[in-house]
């Protein structure tokens, strides 16, 4: 899926097709599974709009590498498993907060130019990366995290109705979306990928006549 290059939408369409939310595309790296202990190595929110044909596409991009909070846990096989060194002393980091800060910004400057109320989280298994924002959120007391408390969409579910497939490479690959098994479990390229294939299912939702309703 391309960036598309476009101003908001004259009527709106994106916030009209996802009643004023909008979808960004987050993906994160951690050192375990607990969202209140255990550390975010890596994150990457990826913000979409639609053109004035309503197709959607990526707009813009957010990553980086993040230093652990003190006292986070880190397991060794969550490390293993992502290939993630975060004490390699050539490795760029930021503190969570202030990556947290950052990205925040980014995506209510985004919300205003959309004409969206809120922001809405796009995630494969997205109640896994929704857990670890809000925690961030709340050990850092930000008060104005764009996301919505509890609703998400979740791309391991629509690629499960889609295309039978619910494991991220292989729901890419079934899409017709190139997918390099080296590449993953990095924020940044998981990220990409689950915004090309939720992409690609609203933009085929919508070739199949299902948006805009037919009055």
């Amino acid at each position: 899926m391309d960036l598309i290059d476009s101003e908001p939408s004259p009527n709106s369409l994106l916030a009209e097709r996802f009643r004023t939310y909008l979808p960004v595309v987050v993906d994160i790296e951690t050192g375990g599974f607990n969202a209140k202990t255990d550390a975010i190595l890596e994150i990457a929110a990826y913000i979409l709009a639609m053109d004035n044909q309503g197709v959607l596409g990526i707009e813009q991009s957010y990553f980086h590498r993040v230093i652990p909070f003190e006292g986070a846990n880190i397991e060794e096989a969550a490390l293993k498993f992502t290939g993630i060194d975060p004490f390699h002393p050539l490795r760029v980091a930021r503190p969570e907060k202030e990556v947290f800060q950052t990205m925040f910004k980014i995506i209510r400057d985004a919300m205003k130019g959309s004409n969206c109320k809120r922001a809405i989280l796009v995630g494969h298994n997205a109640h896994f990366d929704h857990g670890f924002i809000t925690a961030a959120s709340e050990r850092h007391n930000l008060k104005r995290n764009p996301f919505h408390p509890f609703s998400s969409f979740d791309t391991a579910s629509l690629s499960g109705l889609a295309y039978g497939q619910t494991v991220l490479s292989r729901a890419c690959t079934t899409a017709g979306i190139e997918f390099d098994d080296k590449e993953a479990h990095s924020a940044r390229y998981d990220a990409e990928k689950t915004a090309e294939l939720f992409c690609g299912i609203v933009n085929k939702w919508k070739e199949l006549g299902g948006w805009p309703l037919s009055s």
